[in-house]
């Protein structure tokens, strides 16, 4: 019968039918297993909650929660844990906050974390960790041992001469215990099974039915060739490494402000898998893509890997340089967990307790970060572009520099000759006939009666000003505007500012188009400026640059007339009668404003046009071959200025990632960015029990001293050339062939992924206190195989995984196989696994054909933002619309917000991403039933689904036909309904509806179960 994830009573009492249970019956022991390890264990090894168990380790005399006996034995307090007894349990006190001597972790744990805790003590708690000691051989522990494969077992007779080499290691061990693996998995799970395990999306029922009718291997295989070339593997594929090292799209912590630059690393990391990026080199891109491939500036955005964590915000109260020790912890920690499985973080306040991880070796880790910033990083996502940017970046550096030997060579002194000959015929400039001109701030502006048309200020000086001055031109084009500024005899110092100093400050300038008869202004695009003088840190760049607080002055040269030049993006067409608006803002305060200027506007090339200043046109009327050694020098600086500076504004604009950087960008509202850099990587120390105030000796950077593949302190030239080369270090001490954490733990996280646990069920962690593997041989085995034969190909080892019988086979329960090996350890069958969160929403995305395949570019935010009572805003999931532009798109183009979780996701378990979560529980309860069956999304999609299917019919009856109940199932389970449940569906559907059909199928464990 179908098995109903929900329990309604009044859709119970409407349809009753025939499906395949997925769910069996659990040992209480099994049950408890279960529980504790995907619920109760992530709580207790949290971050934030294991530094503070630590801490509490000095307050209460040695209490731990890593192991069991740590917390029966408790500190001085006593046991921590009374099972059964919560109410006794000084622990749960402490969780609650109750007491404040008491309170821990610091940041109390939410609301549904404590109800696991209290629920886990309730029931016992039930707690397999046992500790076993630290011998005087650490890497005798078996994910540190040297990497060897072992030989393939023998084939058992029944196996063939050609057994999978997974089958041999998984069939001895089998065999040992008894048992059997199970026959292979009916065709329509078998291929449900490997879409969702492959690209996260469902078979069409075309595909199904094509798959069922020729289920061979050679059919298998070339299924399983045709899904990881597939684009939608990438897409399924990343979502697994973003939860492994929590990326999302906020910052977390109490200021959980947007990132809207984060997802350049996730369009990068889609890609990579794509191309099946090598291991190897995946990790070198991900740590320092800018030390390993400076050319291939489109692998930017692979440095997202270091910013895709947690950030306090906070800590950019007094400036973005204090970001330090606990900002970088969260690098270390991620760093190490996805690519090493190491928890090296647990040696912030002591040597580690359980692995042979020095509190050396941890702040030698924060060392390799110490040099970065966390903030927006500015790139180019073309590597063509960035070569051409580079180019004329040198060219103006030379020229800033005074460089013969670049601006006298040969290239240099053709692209002078060029300048030379375009500047020989002056552009001719016709004066804007202004209509009005009025001063924002009371100033009185009059036109001067010499017959120039320059408008003078007069009366009140105020502290700041805007002029605005509207008049046309006599030209049919407009290609360039000249502001001149002069001096008069009325001004403080001749002007031609009416500062006290004669100065001026001009903070922006605009340009406004208005054709006749049009009230709607066109704004002219200004893409360089030019001026014969800038005042020292006051470039004439600044009055384009939409920084109001930054602005172009003329200080000390006043008295003098100057002028400067704004060319635009492209010419401009006047049609008769338009009108030209000219914007003059000047917010420095101090009277800092223009006292006599006039503006003229030209329709000539604008490579023709810019300002010269006055040495240089001095110099350019001389004949070229009468110049002596300064004056060419001086004139090929400046016309190398020049053309670089036309050649990079036609450049595209460099792109944003939030990533690190030793130069970082930070929003500061209204489209505004402010700065940050480090020079060099600061001096880091060994912190005495992690506390800030108690620095001991220095530490170099480099990485765990346990491993002897290469030094774990990297050489002077590794650490002090570059900030880039820390992290270059970093990555091949990882990335080295003979690192045997780094192979053991990729092969074992995309097995976990395979079959709903790893080998080692801890993907994140390998040490003692993570879980021994079940089949240790085979796990060395693959990790050899990755590394050497396979290449470090991720879609070789998912190929080798999903081709073995192993995985193909039958995930039904048997009874007797269950009472030797309850928890399927050993793999006589196939585990199931229920949809992900993701998978769910796209899943029913997909059935109701409303799935967008897009790709790429920034993310959607299905949720309504409003600005909060701090940084932090609110966001509105339930008002959200789902016909809004990109609602369909794939969950991978979800904008995650880390503190303010979607309620749909959440109740299907998407992980609170402020932690790292290589693996995902899976609950069950009455709010998640709810959620499901009366979510917008869900209802919105159901109706989609039924009236698609309602469009299709020729029947314009009102009441449901079988025909159409058999196209709901169709496109929701993949096939035909049977006799039975067909005439159920039919009595619920004329019932309740069409669409109420669909949202209960989706809800139905047939659906959200992979068998």
């Amino acid at each position: 019968m179908l098995s109903l994830l929900i329990v309604v009573l009044s859709l119970r009492a409407s349809i009753v039918i025939a499906q395949q249970s997925a769910t069996e019956p659990q040992q209480a022991d099994l049950q408890q297993a279960d529980f504790f390890h995907n619920q109760v264990e992530p709580i207790l090894r949290s971050n934030c909650f294991s530094c503070h168990s630590h801490e509490a380790q000095t307050m209460e005399g040695g209490l731990s929660l890593d192991w069991k006996s740590g917390w029966a034995s408790g500190g001085t307090r006593g046991p921590a844990i009374v099972p059964g007894k919560p109410e006794e349990s000084w622990l749960i006190r402490a969780i609650q906050h109750q007491d404040a001597s008491l309170a821990m972790p610091e940041q109390k744990l939410s609301a549904a974390d404590i109800e696991v805790l209290v629920r886990w003590v309730r029931d016992g708690a039930w707690d397999d960790r046992t500790l076993e000691p630290l011998t005087d051989q650490p890497l005798s522990w078996w994910s540190l041992t040297p990497l060897v494969a072992p030989p393939v077992p023998q084939s058992h007779a029944s196996a063939g001469p050609h057994q999978h080499p997974i089958d041999a290691f998984i069939g001895a061990k089998l065999q040992e215990a008894g048992l059997v693996a199970s026959p292979r998995a009916r065709p329509h799970d078998l291929i449900r099974r490997l879409y969702y395990d492959l690209i996260g999306l469902p078979p069409s029922v075309e595909e199904i039915e094509l798959f069922a009718s020729d289920s061979s291997e050679r059919a298998y295989a070339a299924l399983v060739d045709q899904l990881l070339m597939s684009e939608r593997y990438g897409e399924r594929w990343a979502r697994h490494w973003l939860d492994t090292i929590h990326f999302a799209e906020s910052h977390g912590y109490e200021h959980d402000v947007g990132r809207d630059h984060a997802w350049p690393y996730r369009d990068y990391l889609i890609n990579a898998l794509n191309q099946d990026t090598v291991w190897s080199r995946l990790i070198r891109e991900q740590l320092a893509a800018d030390a390993f491939y400076p050319e291939s500036t489109h692998l930017i955005p692979a440095l997202g890997f270091l910013g895709a964590g947690t950030f306090d915000l906070s800590t950019y109260s007094t400036g973005p340089v204090t970001f330090d020790y606990l900002d970088r912890d969260d690098m270390v920690t991620q760093t190490m967990a996805a690519f090493v499985s190491t928890t090296a973080n647990c040696a912030r306040c002591h040597t580690h307790k359980f692995d042979p991880i020095t509190q050396e070796d941890y702040y030698a880790l924060q060392a390799v970060f110490s040099g970065v910033l966390k903030g927006d990083i500015r790139y180019d996502p073309d590597s063509t572009v960035a070569a051409r940017r580079r180019h004329w970046t040198g060219l103006r550096d030379a020229a800033a520099d005074r460089d013969p030997s670049v601006l006298l060579n040969e290239d240099s002194q053709r692209l002078v000759e060029v300048w030379r000959e375009r500047h020989q015929t002056p552009a001719v400039w016709s004066e804007l006939i202004a209509t009005s001109f009025v001063s924002a701030s009371g100033a009185t502006l009059t036109r001067t009666s010499d017959g120039s048309r320059a408008i003078l200020a007069s009366g009140i000086s105020p502290d700041t000003d805007t002029y605005t001055v509207t008049g046309s031109v006599s030209l049919p084009r407009v290609s360039a505007m000249r502001l001149e500024v002069l001096p008069h005899e009325s001004l403080p110092m001749m002007g031609p500012g009416r500062c006290a100093n004669g100065n001026l400050h001009l903070s922006e300038v605009t340009v406004t188009l208005f054709e006749q008869g049009s009230s709607q202004g066109k704004l002219l695009k200004i893409a360089r400026a030019t001026a014969d003088f800038n005042q020292s840190d006051w470039n004439i760049s600044h009055a384009i640059d939409g920084d109001v607080k930054t602005a172009w002055g003329i200080h000390p040269e006043v008295g003098q007339p100057h002028y400067a030049v704004f060319e635009f993006s492209e010419p401009t067409e006047l049609p008769a009668g338009s009108q030209l608006t000219v914007s003059l803002r000047q917010l420095h305060g101090g009277s800092h404003l223009l006292g006599f200027f006039g503006l003229s506007f030209t329709q000539a090339p604008t490579s023709a046009v810019a300002a010269l200043p006055r040495d240089v046109s001095g110099i350019l009327k001389l004949p070229a071959d009468q110049l002596n050694d300064g004056q060419r020098l001086k004139l090929a600086a400046h016309a190398v200025t020049e053309e670089a500076d036309v050649q990079l504004s036609r450049l595209p604009e460099l792109a944003r990632v939030y990533a690190v950087g030793t130069v970082v960008e930070i929003p500061a509202g209204n489209g505004n960015y402010t700065s940050a850099s480090l020079t060099a990587p600061k001096t880091v120390h060994l912190l005495r029990r992690g506390d800030i105030d108690k620095p001991a000796q220095a530490v170099a950077p480099g990485a765990l001293s346990i491993l002897q593949h290469v030094p774990a302190r990297f050489t002077e030239s590794e650490s002090a050339a570059s900030e880039s080369t820390r992290r270059a270090a970093l990555a091949e001490w990882i990335a080295h062939p003979q690192n045997p954490l780094t192979w053991r733990s990729v092969v074992n996280r995309t097995w976990h992924y395979h079959f709903g646990r790893g080998l080692s069920d801890t993907p994140s962690d390998l040490g003692r206190m993570g879980g021994l593997p079940s089949h240790p041989e085979l796990l060395d085995w693959l990790a050899v195989w990755f590394r050497d034969q396979a290449g470090g190909s991720l879609k070789a080892l998912h190929r080798l995984i999903v081709t073995s019988q192993t995985y193909q086979q039958s995930s039904a329960q048997r009874v007797e196989a269950a009472r030797l090996d309850a928890d399927n350890r050993l793999l006589w069958r196939q585990n199931r696994q229920r949809l992900d969160a993701d998978s769910f929403r796209d899943w029913v995305l997909s059935a109701s054909g409303k799935l967008d395949l897009s790709m790429g570019g920034p993310s959607n935010q299905h949720f309504l933002q409003s600005p909060g009572p701090q940084a932090t805003p609110k966001l509105d999931y339930a008002r959200y619309d789902w016909n809004s532009p990109g609602s369909n798109r794939r969950s991978i183009y979800r904008y995650v917000w880390r503190g303010i979780p979607d309620p749909l996701l959440a109740a299907l378990d998407f992980p609170d991403l402020g932690l790292l979560s290589p693996t995902r529980s899976v609950s069950a309860s009455p709010l998640q039933a709810l959620t499901l069956m009366n979510h917008p999304f869900v209802l919105h999609f159901s109706q989609a689904l039924s009236d698609e299917i309602r469009s299709q019919s020729h029947d314009n009856d009102a009441l449901v036909t079988g025909q159409q109940v058999r196209q709901v199932v169709r496109y929701i389970y993949g096939r035909e309904p049977h006799d039975s449940e067909a005439a159920y569906m039919v009595a619920y559907a004329r019932r309740h509806g069409l669409a109420g059909l669909c949202r209960l199928l989706f809800n139905s464990n047939e659906f959200l179960f992979i068998l």
